[in-house]
């Protein structure tokens, strides 16, 4: 017994979860709905993760701020808004252009009796706000991952205030030791939680596997093959950009598959932040860029959610015989990517978000109700994707980082 554990802790994690995957679907595909006795095994690895976000972002980030400068940390930012912002409107015109070549929806016929409530997307300036925390401890409570991040920086700045301080640069140094230990005891933490993700993504798959059945993936089978184009074309195009920015895809996709696989089962972009930021650290990121970009990625950069949004509308328009002019395409890029910004990074807000996307193009509700019949399968692909890009984003600014950094010393 002693030699199976040890051959399994010193397994690699993607060996462990791409076997976890294979069972996972055997399983649920034999067992049914029986799967569901498994449940507690996946909740447990959601609440894991979930438990060490929090601690990950807050620490990383101010022992990341200490180690940059605040004018790079800015110049940083900048960038990687530009590009969430980009990236978005992309996955969307991408996501309109295939649907618009395979045509989901046409002559599809489900019955459904589900009810979307569609809510009104609090816009940008909203959205800015809810960065500052009236409160630290709710905004923790409440994982308001933009509050976590400002909370973050303002005592990292503060405490590198202080150790650069004449009068208080001995205990600046005490604190920076303090949080950097607390950081190191994290991922310590975090290390052992990834030796559980493969039995959580067991469960989670089987039980989805399970309940979905393939009677409601061949049903709408069309859309979600649809979906699963444009996201491999947003891959390719992110190839690309790595190829244009001297990056090796190989190298990058040998440590992002597990994010990937991760994201895709448990379809919660915050919920995979713990093994994202360890695909960061194992590319060899710099850590005060990915310890912010990452958290603001996994909160305000959706491009599966984008590209999903896209695809839906698509096929809502064919589901209900309306027509698509190019005003309402640009409607939906502009609406789409503004509503991508913002949504929660976890499962089942993206079908909330495409009912909001829906009521301001004025495309049919009822159609929004089909669509939640396959909302995880549709939301697997999507999720992984954002994660995907997230990591893609922060590969490309550390790469354009590097480049500044040797230009200041030539």
């Amino acid at each position: 017994m002693g030699r199976l554990f040890k051959g399994y802790v010193n397994a690699s994690l993607i060996l462990k979860i791409t076997v976890a995957l294979i069972i996972g679907i055997i399983v649920g595909l034999i067992f049914g709905e029986q799967t569901s006795v498994l449940s507690p095994l996946g909740d447990l690895l959601m609440r894991l993760l979930q438990f060490i976000i929090i601690p990950l972002i807050f620490f990383t980030l101010i022992v990341g701020v200490n180690q940059t400068r605040a004018s790079n940390l800015g110049r940083m930012g900048g960038k990687m808004f530009l590009y969430y912002v980009a990236t978005s409107a992309l996955a969307i015109t991408v996501g309109l252009l295939v649907a618009s070549l395979f045509d989901p929806g046409s002559g599809v016929s489900v019955d459904t009796n589900e009810t979307i409530e569609a809510n009104e997307h609090p816009g940008i300036a909203s959205v800015l706000l809810n960065i500052v925390p009236t409160n630290i401890v709710t905004a923790f409570s409440e994982m308001n991952l933009l509050g976590i991040i400002f909370t973050s920086l303002v005592f990292g700045i503060a405490i590198s205030t202080l150790r650069n301080s004449d009068e208080y640069g001995e205990l600046g140094e005490h604190v920076y030791k303090l949080f950097n230990g607390l950081n190191e005891a994290t991922f310590k933490v975090m290390n052992v939680i990834l030796q559980y993700i493969p039995i959580g993504i067991f469960a989670i798959i089987a039980q989805t596997v399970g309940s979905q059945g393939i009677d409601t993936i061949l049903s709408l089978g069309n859309m979600v093959l649809v979906l699963y184009v444009a996201i491999l074309v947003q891959i390719v195009l992110y190839t690309i950009l790595m190829v244009v920015f001297k990056m090796s895809p190989k190298e990058f996709f040998s440590q992002a598959r597990t994010p990937m696989i991760t994201a895709f089962v448990t379809q919660s972009s915050s919920g995979t932040l713990p093994v994202t930021l360890n695909a960061a650290s194992r590319l060899g990121l710099s850590k005060s860029l990915y310890g912010f970009s990452l958290p603001l990625g996994a909160t305000i950069n959706m491009d599966g959610a984008a590209i999903r949004i896209a695809v839906s509308a698509v096929f809502a328009a064919n589901y209900t015989d309306t027509t698509l002019g190019f005003t309402s395409m640009l409607m939906i890029v502009i609406i789409g990517t503004l509503a991508s910004i913002g949504t929660a990074g976890v499962p089942g807000a993206g079908i909330v978000m495409i009912a909001t996307v829906f009521t301001q193009v004025g495309l049919p509700m009822e159609a929004v109700a089909v669509l939640a019949s396959i909302d995880v399968l549709v939301g697997m692909g999507a999720t992984a994707l954002n994660v995907t890009g997230d990591l893609v984003g922060t590969s490309i600014i550390n790469q354009t980082e590097k480049k500044h950094e040797s230009k200041a010393s030539a």
